[in-house]
Order: structure tokens, then C-alpha cells, then sequence
């Protein structure tokens, strides 16, 4: 895809907030050599994010003999944004400042029935007001709602185009939040959310080539190609927990057979429990939740049976990963999302072994693999930073505006 000179611009203004937020405070010589900018574009971005009240100059630190140099830092109460994270199984809503401190939270259990658009359009709602009011911002402070919901998403038109764990085809997910909620909203799926959320703030940081695997009730894989988020033609890249593991084996609500998804989301650890002891104590039918977080505590512990599962389930995810790092490369896999952030070190040292089992040699000893180190829900911060590059960008487009205007009104007659 061709880049535009506005999408290097845009790229670039990421990088330096980036880089401000993770150092703060830091100079513009410090943002130069960290970004590999020269320090006149630094200047220029860091400009325009001072005009944009993102950042504020914050003092002079000594140099070695010269001029004291100007410091600026991230403006954590300029602003407010909002994460929501969407899942078959919950409902989880939480409220940054500027830089990406949690100052609200929001939970609530999505029950089986309850995943008509309109009912979880209003459950969205009341989470975003909910974290407003509990965090005493102003309503007008919130610079907008960055919304992950499961499947494939259309984020221009703002379109949940297919979540087959619901049944949704073409849900004018925007459309109805805008009904309820008067800030910008910006909505992608849960794949994206925990790339962006590793690139700006976890493992993924400074790699040029990355994965993350997002387990949960759903699979996927995150990409980020060439030290970017990579989206695919139709923005339906990463969709990995629809590739074929097992030639006719279990069925997917895709409508196929055999896919990573049913042996390694949490249905498939389920039925994986299930096939493995079918009357064991761990197995809550009816809670997916219940189940993992049972398994987790009787594996930490050291239960046969709960150990027995995470290595079945590690052949299964190691095969899967195999293949993307064979095929992609990538520096590092990220093990995100709630099922890997609960089975935790176990699975992690079963998926290294498993993994070596699999990949070519040259490709595995170039990636690392480790779990997210994102302390926080790495979707909701994902999808806030969702909204902080919407903000950035819609930014960018009024100075375009506004220096386009200013030329034609001071260039001489024809």
C-alpha cells in the first residue's frame, strides 16, 4: 500500500507521543536519537503536540557545555480516553488519562442470550458512563471511545461485519453507540487492540515484526509487519484462529472443521478437559471462566490431571505458533489476552517446548516468545489507544487544514 507524506507524518507524530509517554520527561535531542528522527522534525512534532496540549514543557536539564536543553512530558490530565473490551464471556470498560493510567474501571458479565446488538450497544453505553462518573472527569475532557468487539470489523464504517460466536453479519456497531454515546468513537476487534497495546506500551515495543496471540473465547493473531500494525486489504489480517489444525476435526462456529480456535480458545481447552477427565471437578460446563481459572490454580499446584490439559493444549497452540513463526519471522509472539494471562508461566514453558518441536530451526532461534507484560487489560488499553491516535490524526487534519488555508490566503495572484 502506498504511504502518503501525511501517513509518514502521522506515523512519525505516534512514534515521538510514544516515546514521550514511555520516558517522560525527555528532551527533543533524547526523542531524536530514541526515534531515529532528525531533530528538526522533532521539533516540528513535538510543536505540534504542545499545540494539541498532549504534552507540556516541563523545565531544562544541564548538557555538556552547552545551552540547557527544554524538557517536555506527557499531559496526564489534558485529557481522558476511554477503552472498552468487548468479549462473548464480558464486558470490561476502563478510563486513561493521557498517559495511559487507569483512573476508572467497569465490569460486567456478558451472559449466553444476551449478545443482541442492541442489548450490548447499551451495555457499552452504560460502562462508558459508568468510568465518567467514577472518575470525576469532565465529559468534555474525553478526547473518544475506542471499542474492541470479537470477529472481523469494518473500523471505517464503523461495521461489525462477522462475529460467529454471536451470529452478527453487518451490525451497524457505531451507528448504534452514537445513539448513546456523544464522544468520537473508533471500533476495531481484539486482535488489533492487543498490537497496538504491545507496540506502544509491552513486548512488541521497538520490534520490527511482531505476533500476538490473543487466546480467549476467540483466536487470533496481532501482526505488526515492519515495525507497524499490519491490517490486510479489508483489514481482516490475523484471523489465524481460522486456520486448519486438524484435518476434519472439531467443528468451528466459523461453519468449518478443525480449526486453532476449537482446541486452543477456551471452548477448546473445555472439551479438551472434558475428552481428558469428563467428571472432573475443574470442569464447570456452563462457565468458560470458572473452568480456566480452576485449571490455573489445580496446575500451579501441580494436579495431574490440570497439568495433563495445559500440555495437550501447548501441542495443540505450539503447533499453531510454529507455523506463524515459520511463515512471518517475527523478533518476538506476545501470549495475550485472559486465557494466556491466567494459565500464565505453565503454558508458557509447555508452548516453548512444544514450538521447538515444530519450527525450522533458523526462523524459531531469531523469536522470542513470552506472555504480555502489560499489567493492565491489554484490549481495553489497546482500544483507548485506538482513540488516542484517532485523536491525533483528526488533529493532524485541522493543522493540514489550517496551513493549506493560510498559504492560499498569502500566495500572490496568478
Amino acid at each position: 500500500m502506498k504511504r502518503t507524506s501525511r501517513d509518514i507524518r502521522t506515523a512519525n507524530r505516534y512514534e515521538v507521543l510514544r516515546q514521550i509517554i514511555a520516558e517522560s520527561p525527555t528532551s527533543r535531542q533524547e526523542l531524536a536519537v530514541a526515534t531515529g528522527l532528525s531533530l528538526a522534525t522533532v521539533a516540528t512534532l513535538v510543536g505540534e503536540l504542545l499545540d494539541l496540549g498532549l504534552i507540556t514543557e516541563v523545565g531544562f536539564e544541564d548538557s555538556a557545555g552547552g545551552r540547557p536543553r527544554g524538557l517536555v512530558a506527557v499531559d496526564a490530565p489534558g485529557g481522558a480516553l476511554v477503552g472498552v473490551d468487548v468479549a462473548e464471556t464480558y464486558l470490561h470498560v476502563e478510563l486513561f488519562d493521557l498517559a495511559l493510567n487507569v483512573l476508572a474501571r467497569a465490569d460486567e458479565d456478558m451472559r449466553p442470550g444476551e449478545s443482541r446488538p442492541e442489548q450490548v450497544a447499551a451495555r457499552i453505553a452504560a460502562g462508558v458512563a459508568s468510568v465518567v462518573a467514577r472518575s470525576g472527569v469532565e465529559p468534555a475532557r474525553v478526547l473518544g471511545v475506542g471499542v474492541s468487539v470479537p470477529g472481523q470489523v469494518d473500523r471505517d464504517a464503523g461495521v461489525a461485519e462477522y462475529a460467529p460466536n454471536w451470529g452478527w453479519h453487518d451490525v451497524p456497531l457505531r451507528d448504534l453507540l452514537a445513539e448513546h454515546i456523544g464522544h468520537p468513537l473508533y471500533l476495531d476487534n481484539p486482535l488489533r487492540a492487543c498490537m497496538v497495546a504491545e507496540l506502544w506500551f509491552g513486548a512488541a515495543r521497538g520490534r520490527g515484526d511482531a505476533v500476538v496471540v490473543n487466546l480467549g473465547t476467540g483466536v487470533g493473531a496481532g501482526l505488526a509487519l515492519g515495525g507497524g500494525l499490519h491490517r490486510g486489504v479489508s483489514n481482516s489480517a490475523g484471523e489465524w484462529g481460522h486456520t486448519t489444525l486438524v484435518l476434519d476435526g472439531r467443528r468451528c462456529h466459523c461453519g468449518g472443521q478443525g480449526c486453532v480456535e476449537t482446541y486452543v480458545g477456551a471452548p477448546g481447552i473445555m472439551q479438551n478437559l472434558r475428552e481428558l477427565s469428563p467428571d472432573s471437578a475443574l470442569l464447570h460446563s456452563a462457565d468458560q471462566t470458572a473452568t480456566i481459572d480452576a485449571l490455573a490454580r489445580a496446575a500451579a499446584e501441580d494436579d495431574p490431571v490440570a497439568l495433563k490439559v495445559v500440555h495437550e493444549t501447548a501441542r495443540y497452540l505450539g503447533a499453531g505458533i510454529s507455523d506463524l513463526i515459520n511463515l512471518l519471522n517475527p523478533e518476538v509472539v506476545v501470549l495475550s489476552s485472559w486465557v494466556a494471562a491466567r494459565l500464565g508461566e505453565p503454558l508458557l514453558r509447555e508452548v516453548r517446548q512444544a514450538v521447538a518441536r515444530h519450527a525450522l530451526r533458523r526462523p524459531l532461534a531469531a523469536t522470542e516468545i513470552v506472555l504480555s507484560p502489560i499489567p493492565t487489560d491489554p484490549v481495553s488499553l489497546g482500544a483507548a489507544t485506538f482513540a488516542l491516535e484517532g485523536a491525533l490524526g483528526s488533529a493532524g487534519q485541522r493543522t493540514a487544514r489550517r496551513m493549506a488555508t493560510a498559504r492560499s490566503r498569502t500566495a500572490p495572484p496568478s
